[in-house]
């Protein structure tokens, strides 16, 4: 079977989330090859075509610091503007203090970079055929520092960019929806010229199933399965397993911005969703935030009581205990602290008096109830 190559302005009808207005986003008919094209093609043929023609010339403008792979866009191409646009709006409060500095596009001007190309297309026909015509591609975001996007977009991902979490979602490459790009913003370190990068990738999810947190997986469950979500119906990571890191992701855009240097506050979790009679805190945030003061050996063994946890092998009353008995109630009432001052915004004397009285009672072996249970909400 010959496969053409991909070409800039023809991506063989790969849906994604930059539509325009008048695109319907849900279409009863089962997609195919064929009708991808036919059905998108307005959308895909125009917005790509406009960055060609009027980027193409653009390497004299090219921002310094990225290689010559990348050509820059700019303000009024059509691309550029969905691109910001998106992002912006998925920023939230964060995006009225977010500065758009420079967008750039992937041209896979190389010999190698053009193979990879071609690479992901044959994975897209084929996982067509797997799929029934649909392979679900999207597009996600991947936060680095300049110097690792300009490593992957001209070697593609490494091992040591793997996101195993300390085994929170598994082993592989995590990515945010092209609507919620908040998550990878949190994780951004801002470099000398003030500014963070983020990496906009085509991503072949397949068929997803759901990786939950405390997983120590590394490839798809079964034959069924592709690729993970944390969560199907409204996803906050898409996980691509580290055996498809360098065939289901293809680098297409590279956004540059400015934001305060402190951005916790625009990431508070909204009244709706917080719970203020009980200091509680996710079982995968305290994980996470344990795992930074304690060796490798102990968060995996943290992750492993969790997971017997989810699968019924221990109640929750001992999996409480052990962690209790692993980490000690000094650290966790600091953690759990922490957690609520910083990220919820509640008072430091008044949370430290709550979370300090849920430990006294938790130590309390006669009480039926364990008063750990108050600080920690299982997930």
């Amino acid at each position: 079977m010959e496969y053409t190559p991909i070409q800039v302005r023809n991506t063989d009808g790969i849906t994604h989330g930059f539509t325009s207005d008048n695109t319907p986003k849900n279409s009863s008919q089962k997609p195919t090859t064929t009708n991808y094209a036919s059905r998108h093609s307005h959308d895909q043929e125009s917005v790509i075509s406009d960055s060609e023609s009027s980027s193409s010339g653009a390497s004299s403008g090219q921002l310094p610091s990225f290689n010559d792979g990348l050509v820059r866009l700019f303000e009024g191409d059509r691309v550029h503007d969905l691109i910001k646009r998106r992002f912006v709006s998925g920023l939230g409060l964060l995006g009225k203090q977010a500065t758009v500095v420079a967008i750039h596009r992937n041209s896979y001007s190389g010999v190698l970079e053009q193979a990879r190309m071609q690479s992901f297309q044959i994975f897209v026909k084929a996982m067509e055929n797997k799929c029934g015509g649909d392979a679900n591609v999207k597009f996600g975001w991947y936060g680095g520092t300049r110097d690792e996007i300009c490593e992957i977009v001209k070697h593609g991902f490494s091992a040591r960019m793997i996101d195993n979490s300390n085994g929170l979602y598994g082993c592989g490459i995590y990515l945010s929806p092209d609507d919620s790009p908040v998550e990878c913003v949190k994780k951004l370190s801002v470099e000398k010229d003030g500014l963070r990068h983020l990496l906009l990738c085509r991503l072949i999810l397949g068929k997803s199933e759901v990786v939950h947190p405390g997983s120590d997986q590394c490839h798809p469950s079964s034959e069924e399965f592709d690729s993970g979500m944390d969560n199907l119906s409204s996803p906050k990571k898409y996980i691509l397993w580290s055996t498809h890191m360098n065939t289901h992701i293809l680098p297409e855009f590279v956004i540059s911005f400015r934001a305060p240097s402190r951005l916790k506050g625009y990431f508070r979790i909204p009244e709706s969703l917080r719970r203020p009679n009980s200091p509680w805190m996710p079982f995968p945030a305290l994980i996470s935030t344990l795992s930074k003061f304690l060796p490798p050996t102990t968060t995996k063994l943290i992750i492993k009581y969790h997971r017997d946890h989810r699968e019924k092998k221990i109640s929750r009353q001992q999996l409480i205990q052990q962690v209790r008995k692993t980490v000690g109630d000094k650290l966790l009432i600091s953690v759990i602290k922490s957690f609520r001052t910083e990220i919820l915004g509640t008072s430091s004397n008044f949370e430290g008096k709550r979370v300090q009285k849920g430990v006294k009672n938790a130590m309390n072996s006669d009480e039926k109830k364990d008063g750990m249970e108050e600080l920690i909400m299982h997930t």
